[in-house]
């Protein structure tokens, strides 16, 4: 485990498993009209989706936390503050 105990493995893992995880949850919540229709307020739909797809990330952190793979627990972390960011700022 520790060839993969790398910084840009945890960011790049941080990035796409919200995005895909996000998705997922779009197709299946059937979530697409909403969105296509813009038909959510700030702080709406858009913001709670921000952060239900940050879920992943945090299971990730803490099994590499867990596991002792220090870095790639952090590059998942600053990959996830995107997302985190982002969700704050809609919400506001």
């Amino acid at each position: 485990m520790d060839r993969f105990d790398r910084y840009w493995i945890g960011i790049l893992a941080g990035l796409l498993i919200p995005a895909a995880f996000g998705l997922t949850y779009i197709d299946v919540m059937n979530l697409w009209y909403p969105l296509k229709t813009l038909q959510f307020e700030a702080g709406g739909v858009l913001s709670k989706l921000l952060l239900v797809s940050v879920f992943p990330d945090l299971a990730l952190i803490f099994v590499f936390y867990t596991t002792d793979t220090w870095r790639l627990s952090k590059g998942v972390l600053i990959g996830a503050m995107p997302y985190i960011l982002a969700a704050l700022m809609v919400s506001m």
